[in-house]
């Protein structure tokens, strides 16, 4: 895996946390860049952390079975990418029975304050437990697990804030739409890895 995959997979996981910043755009009428920051801080740091206890504990026993690595990577980005299209498209059948804001829950409408600690740190932990399993990947495919973790913090940080920035614009629909694009993506690098690993390997794996 390459370093341009890391980036895929990095927007690929950030979708989460874009939907997420858009949704708690969506509770206030105007958001100053200091308060548009808190998301994109929570959802980037953790996004880092999780790839990485996920690539320490994955480190343990990814020795122990080199041969069905490709296997289990392939498995992980699969039900990782199947879940969030699936996800994607409950909302998006949801969306289509719902014109505005007024559609949303109440609990979204009427958030005190949807930047509050509690709330973002649970909300950042939920957005980021597919990491966890990406990092075990990370292991069993020997990355850099350094360059990973900022790469994929640094464009969530980044894909979130423009969530935050631009969803009273976007809408709830493109939410799903999101998802369901970065779904796809893991999806494909999961087969790309199985293939090259079974078809293509030079060396007994």
């Amino acid at each position: 895996m390459n370093l341009f995959e890391v980036f895929l997979i990095a927007i690929g996981l950030s979708m989460d946390a874009f939907a997420v910043s858009i949704t708690l755009s969506l509770s206030e009428q105007k958001i100053s860049v200091k308060k548009a920051l808190i998301p994109p801080l929570y959802f980037g740091f953790f996004q880092a952390l999780m790839p990485l206890i996920g690539f320490i504990s994955g480190s343990y026993f990814s020795e122990k079975i080199q041969n069905i690595d490709h296997w289990i990577a392939f498995v992980l980005l699969g039900f990782i990418g199947g879940k969030m299209i699936r996800d994607s498209l409950s909302k998006d059948s949801f969306s289509k029975d719902s014109s505005s804001k007024d559609s949303l829950p109440k609990e979204e409408k009427t958030a005190a304050n949807p930047f509050g600690f509690i709330k973002m740190l649970l909300l950042a932990i939920a957005t980021s437990i597919d990491a966890l399993a990406i990092g075990i990947t990370f292991a069993f495919l020997k990355i850099n697990i350094f360059t990973a973790i900022i790469i994929t913090g640094t464009i969530t940080f980044i894909i979130s804030f423009a969530g935050i920035k631009t969803g009273s614009f976007l809408g709830v629909k493109f939410k799903s739409r999101a998802e369901l694009t970065g779904g796809v993506i893991l999806i494909i690098i999961g087969v790309r890895i199985l293939i090259e690993h079974l078809f293509f390997s030079l060396t007994p794996h």
